[in-house]
């Protein structure tokens, strides 16, 4: 493992089982995530993108080890493998009973700010719960740091004693990315986690984010749809579909030299705010996404793709380097369509 790598996951997959019949039998299963692998430096942005239901979401379920709450019947190969104070944890194997000594190093943002929040606690509970149960802090040193950890966030300190439903979307973003912040982790999965706020929130939260990045050396997995906000706060960008990973590169790179068809209608179909490119060209993908409990054979994308070929039904393609490093899962990327 490199010296600076954080975690890097090999060959995952995570699939779940559907149960059906008077017996409730296994009839089929849902293949989430079908092989992935990628890694994340200390200090980096990975940006994680694709359309909904490709998998993303229960990707970084799998990095933080609760898919096994949410769901006790997956099942879960490869390995997850971090590199924490020393010491390497492969978070595929240890078993959910045994995380707690983990917890503090890997934390979560979720998508919806009014559902992640419990609503019978108030804004100090909620950021002090993680100190409670992780550090040996006093009453008095953790009440200190809640109000530490607010103003960092953009809160008052007087807002620690309200209730989440005294603030707007925003702001109980901003409690969770606070709560995320509280046992200094090295690496914060973030799901989705502006999708559910107003554009120009967005900003502020992404912006504040940045900053935090930077003061407290934080690597992020940003797990998001909106490629444009994906391009603005990663190094590097991930995207998958049904499944797979069609194409990683740089934030530049990918955004704008796409190699991959499916980056390429993805790409194509983000809001141009320049009205000069008004008439940029707009991908329209063919068909519906397949379901995940029936793959197509060989390249997953084949059954949309503008330029598939016969041979595409073979075998799932393999990452190739497309020059400086830009790997894409396609051996036809040159052809124009």
């Amino acid at each position: 493992m490199k010296n600076n790598s954080l975690v890097e996951v090999k060959n995952l997959k995570v699939h779940f089982p559907v149960y059906g019949g008077i017996l409730s039998k296994i009839v089929a299963t849902v293949k989430a995530v079908d092989g992935i692998t990628f890694s994340i430096n200390e200090k980096e942005t990975i940006g994680l993108v694709g359309e909904s239901g490709c998998g993303k979401t229960t990707v970084g379920r799998a990095m933080i080890n609760i898919l096994k709450h949410v769901s006790p019947d997956v099942e879960i190969t490869g390995n997850i493998n971090y590199h924490l104070n020393g010491v390497e944890a492969d978070f595929v194997k240890i078993p959910s009973k045994k995380m707690k000594k983990y917890r503090s190093d890997v934390q979560m943002i979720f998508q919806d700010p009014y559902a992640s929040l419990n609503p019978r606690m108030t804004v100090k509970q909620i950021i002090g719960e993680p100190l409670q149960i992780h550090t040996k802090l006093s009453s008095k040193e953790i009440q200190e740091k809640v109000i530490w950890l607010l103003e960092k966030v953009g809160l008052q300190p007087e807002q620690a004693n309200r209730f989440p439903h005294e603030f707007s979307g925003g702001q109980r973003q901003r409690i969770g990315i606070a709560r995320a912040l509280a046992t200094n982790p090295k690496l914060i999965i973030c799901d989705e986690p502006v999708s559910a706020l107003d554009v120009s929130i967005q900003a502020q939260v992404i912006n504040l984010m940045m900053d935090l990045q930077e003061e407290f050396n934080l690597s992020y997995l940003f797990i998001a749809h909106d490629l444009s906000v994906v391009e603005h706060i990663s190094d590097k960008i991930i995207v998958m579909y049904l499944g797979n990973i069609v194409e990683i590169g740089t934030s530049s790179g990918i955004y704008h030299h796409p190699k991959h068809p499916y980056t390429k209608a993805l790409i194509s179909a983000v809001p141009e705010p320049d009205p000069a490119n008004k008439n940029k060209k707009r991908i329209i993908l063919k068909g519906d996404i397949p379901t995940p409990m029936n793959k197509p054979s060989g390249c997953a994308f084949r059954t949309r793709c503008p330029i598939a070929k016969p041979e595409c039904a073979i075998e799932v393609p393999e990452l190739i380097d497309a020059g400086n490093g830009h790997l894409v899962a396609c051996q036809y990327y040159n052809e124009e369509f």
